[in-house]
């Protein structure tokens, strides 16, 4: 826990905000369909359709936000953001239909995108000559965030009533609420000056974006942990289904234990580029294993999905730092907003379309859809090398824009 502690005061700022936001994350993260299903008593397919709106809203928020950080100083935009997320979190006490719950998660949803968008430049401006290796600190917190605030979720699955349903959501609107109050420490960045050409150079960038869906494509595998390992487990398994706890528990101490460690070593683009190739290899591995826990004892069935989990998290240590590295290393300091808010549309495309695709191939197909899911991240990985070169090319080999006028060093 000291080693996850940042160097300098701006990102303990940061990361203070970031724990505290990411309480409030788990919060709505284990409790947050089951309060519109269990306790508003939405339809679960009415449920489902209104996340998925949401999911394409925040695809187009993320980007427009991340320019208006660019261009009009990143730390004012981002505490606007979660300001209206928490307003929007807030509202969820007051939804009782499907219309209402579809504008509320709309925005809160649209408003979460924006503020990852906009804090990218504040990462980048305050994590030193290695804002990778900051953002790979704050997936850490952002581990412990959410555990902690999935505990205090459990409490309130467990008395399943209304009214601590709502608690639920004004405490996760408060947490929301906290971190505008904590940013008011850190000093404003001020915008970096445009360069000229076309406004929305991100998505001119035909490498980057082949990037994006590459990380998109990885990222699915996110949602084998949350979706295809537990309906697996229930469903076409004997292991004790309190091991569902178990594997989660597994991936979040190992991220929060090692996924600075990972991130040391990919250190460029290159070795980004390396990191997705490794990262596929491993998935494929994971699949492979976790298919063969079917038709086994019990015991063989837990020990299976417990190597496969583990051999899982590994690839998502190395994925998690190879986005971290492409992202950041690859786009321009005066558009890391808009950057990195294209880079979010591929997580955001996983977030919308991953689970009906993993419930498709690995739940439904069985067997030999854990094989093909495999496979698709190991060739994903594959092409990314290859990707990360044609970018290198097209910014002349270079690992990061010439920096700006205004930050070259003074004359002797």
């Amino acid at each position: 826990m000291l080693r996850l502690l940042p160097e300098t005061g701006p990102q303990r700022v940061l990361a203070a905000s970031n724990l505290v936001y990411t309480v409030g994350s788990g919060l709505y993260l284990t409790a947050g369909v089951l309060y519109f299903t269990q306790a508003v008593h939405l339809p679960a397919d009415q449920v489902g359709l209104g996340l998925g709106i949401a999911g394409l809203v925040a695809l187009a928020v993320g980007v427009a936000v991340g320019h208006l950080a660019d261009r009009y100083g990143a730390r004012g935009v981002y505490r606007g953001t979660l300001v209206v997320q928490a307003l929007a979190t807030a509202s969820f006490v007051l939804v009782d239909s499907f219309w209402p719950f579809v504008a509320a998660v709309c925005v809160a949803a649209g408003a979460k995108a924006a503020g990852t968008a906009a804090r990218s430049p504040l990462i980048r401006h305050y994590g030193g000559d290695r804002p990778q290796e900051f953002r790979a600190h704050l997936r850490a917190v952002t581990n412990i965030g959410i555990s902690l605030g999935a505990v205090l979720a459990g409490w309130v699955v467990q008395v399943g009533t209304l009214t601590a349903y709502q608690i639920m959501a004004i405490g996760n609107a408060i947490t929301f609420l906290a971190c505008p109050v904590i940013l008011a420490l850190l000093p404003p960045v001020a915008p970096l000056p445009a360069t000229g050409g076309p406004r929305w150079i991100a998505l001119r960038d035909r490498p980057y974006l082949l990037l994006t869906a590459i990380d998109g494509i990885m990222a699915i595998q996110f949602k084998v942990l949350t979706v295809a390992i537990p309906l697996w487990l229930v469903g076409t398994t004997t292991a004790p289904h309190w091991l569902i706890s178990g594997t989660m528990l597994a991936d979040t101490v190992m991220v929060v234990a090692l996924q600075v460690r990972a991130s040391r070593n990919v250190n460029s683009p290159t070795a980004g580029g390396h990191a997705y190739r490794r990262a596929g290899v491993a998935f494929l591995v994971s699949c492979s294993i976790i298919s063969l826990s079917a038709g086994v004892p019990a015991w063989a069935a837990a020990t299976l999905l417990l190597t496969g989990v583990l051999i899982h998290t590994v690839g998502e240590l190395w994925c998690s730092a190879a986005g971290f590295e492409v992202s950041f290393a690859l786009a321009p300091r005066h558009a890391t907003g808009q950057y990195l808010g294209v880079f979010g549309l591929g997580v955001g495309l996983a977030e919308a379309f991953g689970p009906g695709l993993l419930i498709a191939l690995c739940i439904t197909w069985g067997r030999p859809g854990w094989y093909v899911v495999g496979a698709l991240f190991a060739l994903t990985g594959l092409t990314a090398p290859l990707a990360v070169r044609w970018a290198q090319a097209h910014r002349g080999e270079r690992r990061t824009p010439p920096l700006e006028p205004a930050e070259k060093a003074p004359a002797a």
